[in-house]
Parts: C-alpha cells; sequence; structure tokens
C-alpha cells in the first residue's frame, strides 16, 4: 500500500503551471519536523525533512491559489519515484508526494501573508468530484502536537 499523511508548513509560495494539454498542476514543498529522542530534544537538536508536493487539477488550483510560505498543511497522497537523464547524461530519480487531499490548517494570515483568502481551520482542499471521504482526522491544536 503506497500512501502518505504529513503534517508541515510551506517551506515556499506554490507554484501552479498548467500542461500542453491544459491540464493545471502546483508543486510546492514542505517542511516536516524530524521527532528525536527526549534527550536529543532537551539539548535542543531539531531537525526537518523538505518533502516535494505535486497536485494535479481542481487540488492544484485552489493549492495554487490559497497556500502562501508559512501555512501548516495536512497533505494525504502516495509517493512516486521519477528517473530521467540529466544533462550529464547519468539516470537521475526524484520523488515526491502525489497530493490526492491538501488540509489548510491555519488561516493564510497565520502563515504571515496577509489579504486574500482566508480559509477557516480545518478547511479540507479536496476537490469535491469523485466524493472522497475527509481522511485527514480532527483538527489536534498546537499545543498537543510534540513538535
Amino acid at each position: 500500500m503506497n500512501r502518505v499523511i504529513l503534517i508541515g508548513r510551506l517551506a515556499r509560495d506554490p507554484e501552479i503551471r498548467y500542461t500542453q494539454s491544459g491540464k493545471a498542476f502546483c508543486r510546492f514543498t514542505i517542511a516536516v519536523d524530524r521527532r528525536f529522542s527526549r534527550a536529543a530534544q532537551q539539548e535542543g537538536q531539531q531537525t526537518a525533512d523538505f518533502i516535494p508536493v505535486t497536485c494535479w487539477e481542481k487540488l492544484a488550483e485552489i493549492c495554487g491559489n490559497n497556500l502562501t510560505k508559512g501555512r501548516r498543511v495536512g497533505v494525504e497522497g502516495r509517493i512516486q519515484v521519477r528517473s530521467y537523464d540529466g544533462n550529464d547524461g547519468q539516470r537521475k530519480y526524484a520523488t515526491d508526494v502525489v497530493a490526492d487531499n491538501v488540509e489548510f490548517l491555519d488561516s493564510k494570515n497565520a502563515g504571515g501573508s496577509s489579504g486574500g483568502y482566508d480559509a477557516p481551520m480545518g478547511h479540507s482542499a479536496t476537490p469535491a468530484a469523485g466524493g472522497a471521504p475527509d481522511m485527514m482526522g480532527p483538527v489536534i491544536p498546537d499545543d498537543d502536537i510534540p513538535f
């Protein structure tokens, strides 16, 4: 089973583009805190993984128009590994998460941006087509998250 659920903050503003056939896709990177042992946490040792995320069609447009750097999001999707030939002729591999659901976990103003769309806490950006249920679960206050 290839399913992944991540909660993190956008490391940069999302990029929305369109394929030659007019299909929208959006790319962004989220920073996800990595847990350490309690002893390491007490010493102030923290790090984050920067995970690239891609979403398509209506979800891409929603994310591209409403997310900004610093916003806290929940992403549900699958891991995809692609390969391509680099300029140097070597085979390169890229891994990213293809999102099926993106949940906005804070308001737009809480992420450090201003104006425009203000998503309510827990707002889901799951496209309505297909009627997929919201699988991100309940909104958990920041104080209850251990990282």
